[in-house]
């Protein structure tokens, strides 16, 4: 009797522990996301109307219109939000849907800038650009607000990295997660399928990249895997801009499928060049959170400029297959 109240009480303070954690895990999540939301208003802000207008006016060519994705998405770190725009452009009548098609692509390379500024080893300056971007808040002028914005975003991004990473090892003690970590590891499918749920579920491939990034670093996920599971987050990200065209035009609904078509067929082009893709990476760092954001912008550039010659036919096997579904 006293054996089995001393386990219930192990068991018990192990639950307990698991459920801080968690919820803690939960917490850095919400304020990686907070930050990547701050972050983007502050760079959208000093930006201004010029971010709809190059929509607009620079996307005439796939070419145009992929340096245009790729610019704008840098500027405002989310391609799901440009995507978001491009959607209520198009169904507004501002944007018709074959230009779309280059901006699509433009928008998985202009991801990658996230990525890679995460890998800063800037750890020492969070403090002060959360104080100075904090202080910006209350001067009244949209440049110093909005670059108060910027700085306070991105030292909240850095917070979140660093207890995504302080989290992993103690995360990793319990034998079912244990059990997952091992067979993501052996199975890239499965790291596929993760990185589609996550980024579905909290709508930032970014965020599903920094976790993963913290994970690596504590080497509890391979490289492969965790290039498996960056690889699925692209397919994660399509939901945003197809729910934003739920209910939308046509046209509107036709972007939202060549988005998702565009990223499950790289997907599958790139998904048995997984162990080449990491060879590279270890070429040119042994950094594991910076080998998986070199990975990321190599098969996104090479998965948008080999898709982008096919843009016009791309636009035709959309009209083909959903024109009379939507």
């Amino acid at each position: 009797m006293i054996l089995d109240t001393k386990i219930s009480g192990v068991v018990d303070n192990r639950g307990d522990k698991m459920f801080e954690i968690f919820s803690l895990f939960a917490v850095f999540v919400a304020i990686f996301i907070f930050g990547m939301t701050v972050m983007r208003t502050g760079l959208y802000n000093l930006s201004g109307d010029k971010v709809r207008n190059w929509l607009i006016y620079f996307t005439n060519h796939p070419v145009k219109g992929l340096i245009t994705g790729t610019i704008i998405t840098a500027i405002i770190q989310s391609s799901s939000a440009v995507m978001v725009l491009v959607v209520g452009l198009i169904a507004t009548g501002y944007l018709t849907f074959k230009p779309s098609i280059g901006i699509i692509l433009g928008t998985n390379i202009g991801t990658t800038f996230t990525t890679e500024l995460i890998t800063l080893d800037i750890y020492g300056a969070i403090v002060p650009l959360l104080i100075i971007g904090f202080l910006c808040f209350f001067i009244k002028n949209r440049e110093v607000f909005s670059i108060g914005a910027l700085l306070f975003g991105l030292g909240c991004i850095f917070v979140a990295m660093n207890g995504f990473e302080q989290l992993a090892r103690p995360l990793a003690i319990y034998p079912a997660i244990h059990s997952f970590f091992e067979a993501t590891n052996d199975n890239n499918l499965l790291g596929i399928g993760l990185g589609t749920i996550i980024t579905a579920i909290i709508q930032s491939s970014s965020a599903t990249t920094g976790i993963i990034m913290g994970f690596m670093n504590e080497q509890l996920l391979t490289l492969n895997a965790g290039i498996a599971i960056v690889l699925g987050s692209n397919i994660g990200t399509c939901l945003t801009a197809f729910l934003a065209s739920v209910g939308s035009t046509q046209e509107a609904k036709f972007a939202a499928f060549a988005h998702i078509w565009l990223n499950l067929i790289g997907v599958i082009a790139f998904f048995p060049l997984i162990q080449w893709l990491g060879e590279i990476a270890m070429v040119l760092t042994s950094m594991p959170d910076v080998q998986l954001a070199h990975v990321s912008l190599i098969f996104n550039v090479l998965t948008s400029l080999i898709a982008l010659p096919f843009a016009g036919l791309l636009a035709t096997f959309i009209l083909k297959v959903h024109g009379e579904r939507v």
